[in-house]
C-alpha cells in the first residue's frame, strides 16, 4: 500500500522510531478542513522569517474563508514564527527501514507491555465503559496508546500551530499542512483547547494517541462530560475514547478479532496471499489453512509479512481498521501483537528469516523501477513497496517461476539484475 500522510497515525509519529521503520504518520482525514490552499507563497526549501511572515498574511484570508474568525486566527497565529528545524525534520529520509521482526521485538519489548497491563489496572472502569460503548477491546485500545505516545509519556510539546504554519509554508506537503492548520483553529475555535495548550509532535499529531487535527474533528469525543474533547490533560480519558470511536468508525466489527497466525499446507497457492484476495473461514479451512490457537480459521486475507519464509497472519476487517489509523503493515502489527501481549495471550509463533538485511530505501525504488520495465505496474515509483508493488512483484515472480509470495527482498533484487 501506498503510504498516505494523511493522519492520525504519523499517526502521529512516532516521529524518529516510526520514520526509522517506514511507517507513515497518518489517519485518515476525518472532517477535512476543505478550502482550496494552492497558489500560497510557499519557499520549496527555501524559507525564511520575512518569507514566513508574507505566507501568514496570504494564508489569513483563506482561513477566514474557512470559517476561522478574524480574532481566532490573530489570537493562535501570535507569536507564531518560522521553524527551520521542522522543515529539516520533514525533508529527512531514513536510508534503510527496520525489518518486520525488529518492528515488533520493540513494540511488544521494554516495559511496553507490564506498563501496558498497569495501565489496564489503573483505567479498568474507563476501558470498561469505553469497550461497552464502542466495542473496541481494550488491550487494542491500550496498544495503540502505547504505541503513540509510550501510555501518555511521549505526547510531544512542540506547539501545534506555528509547526503546521512552517510545514503549510516550507514543507514538502503543503497544501495538506495547510488544511490541517484550519482544522486547528477550528478545534481552538470550538473551545476544546486554547493555542499555547495544543501540544504535540513536529508534524502535528496530538495527545496521548496522537490525532491529526481532521481526524480530531471527525472522531474525537467528549467521553467524561466535561463539555470539551480534551485528549491534551494527564487525564487519557477523551483521548483513549476518541481513539476507540475512530476505530469503530473506520469499520471495527464488535466480537470479532483482529486476526490469527496461521499455517498454511503443503502446496499452498501463494497467489492466494495478500490483502487483494479475501476468503471465508470455510473457504481458507477447506484449502487447509489452520489457526495455530486451534481456534476458528476467519474470513479475511492472508497477510506474509516476511514472504513464504516467514509467519503467515490471516488478517480481518479489524486489522483493516487499525490500517485507517497508520497505513502500516508493520504498525498495525505491532498494536496487534501488544494488544496480545497486554492480554496475556502468546505472540508469534512462526521463525523470521533474521538474517535477512534489510533494503535500502534506493534498492525499492530499483526493484520498482525494474518491476515497471519488465511490464509489471507498480503504480508509480516511490520507494514504498504498497500493495500495487507486492502484487506487481507477485506477477513477476509467477512469470520466472518462484513462489508469489510478493516480498521484496535482497533474493527479488538479484532476480530482478539477472
Amino acid at each position: 500500500m501506498t503510504r498516505r500522510i494523511t493522519r492520525i497515525a504519523l499517526s502521529a509519529l512516532l516521529a524518529t522510531a516510526l520514520a526509522s521503520c517506514g511507517v507513515s504518520f497518518s489517519q485518515t482525514p476525518g472532517a477535512v478542513a476543505g478550502g482550496n490552499y494552492s497558489g500560497l507563497p510557499t519557499a520549496n526549501g527555501q524559507g525564511s522569517e520575512a518569507g514566513f511572515r508574507n505566507w501568514v498574511v496570504a494564508f489569513r484570508p483563506r482561513a477566514l474563508a474557512a470559517g476561522i474568525s478574524p480574532g481566532v486566527f490573530d489570537s493562535a497565529m501570535a507569536g507564531a514564527s518560522f521553524q527551520p528545524d521542522l522543515v529539516a525534520l520533514d525533508r529527512r529520509q531514513s536510508e534503510f527501514s527496520r525489518q518486520i521482526w525488529d518492528y515488533l521485538d520493540g513494540a511488544v519489548g521494554g516495559t511496553r507491555v507490564p506498563t501496558g497491563r498497569s495501565m489496564a489496572a489503573r483505567h479498568a472502569g474507563t476501558l470498561a465503559a469505553i469497550e461497552s460503548r464502542y466495542g473496541v477491546p481494550r488491550e487494542i485500545v491500550l496498544a495503540v496508546w502505547g504505541m503513540e505516545s509510550n501510555y501518555g509519556a511521549n505526547r510531544g510539546n512542540t506547539r501545534i500551530v506555528p509547526a503546521l504554519a512552517t510545514l503549510a509554508y516550507d514543507g514538502r506537503r503543503g497544501e495538506y499542512f495547510a488544511g490541517e492548520l484550519v482544522a486547528a483553529l477550528r478545534i481552538i475555535q470550538a473551545g476544546d483547547v486554547d493555542s499555547a495548550h495544543m501540544v504535540g509532535s513536529w508534524a502535528g499529531a496530538m495527545g496521548h494517541t496522537q490525532f491529526m487535527p481532521s481526524s480530531f474533528l471527525g472522531h474525537a469525543v467528549d467521553f467524561n462530560g466535561d463539555g470539551r474533547r480534551d485528549i491534551w490533560s494527564n487525564d487519557p480519558t477523551d483521548a483513549l475514547a476518541s481513539t476507540a470511536a475512530y476505530l469503530r468508525q473506520m469499520g471495527w466489527r464488535p466480537g470479532q478479532p483482529w486476526g490469527t497466525e496461521v499455517t498454511l499446507p503443503p502446496g499452498f497457492d501463494y497467489n492466494l496471499s495478500g490483502k487483494s484476495v479475501t476468503r471465508s473461514g470455510g473457504q481458507w479451512s477447506a484449502l487447509g489453512v489452520r489457526a495455530m490457537n486451534g481456534g476458528a480459521v476467519p474470513s479475511g486475507s492472508i497477510l506474509l509479512p516476511a514472504g513464504a519464509r516467514g509467519p503467515a497472519i490471516l488478517i480481518t476487517d479489524n486489522f483493516r481498521a487499525i490500517l485507517k489509523y497508520n497505513t502500516s503493515d508493520s504498525y498495525a502489527l505491532g498494536v496487534a501483537y501488544l494488544a496480545e501481549a497486554i492480554a496475556g495471550r502468546p505472540g508469534i509463533r512462526g521463525s523470521w528469516p533474521r538474517g535477512d538485511r534489510p533494503l535500502s530505501g534506493a534498492e525499492k525504488t530499483e526493484i520498482q523501477r525494474q518491476l515497471n520495465a519488465r511490464g509489471f505496474d507498480t503504480g508509480g515509483v516511490d520507494g514504498k513497496i504498497g500493495s500495487k508493488t507486492s502484487d506487481a512483484i507477485k506477477a513477476f515472480q509467477r512469470s520466472r517461476g518462484v513462489t508469489p509470495d510478493g516480498y521484496a527482498d535482497t533474493r527479488l533484487l538479484a532476480l530482478l539484475r539477472n
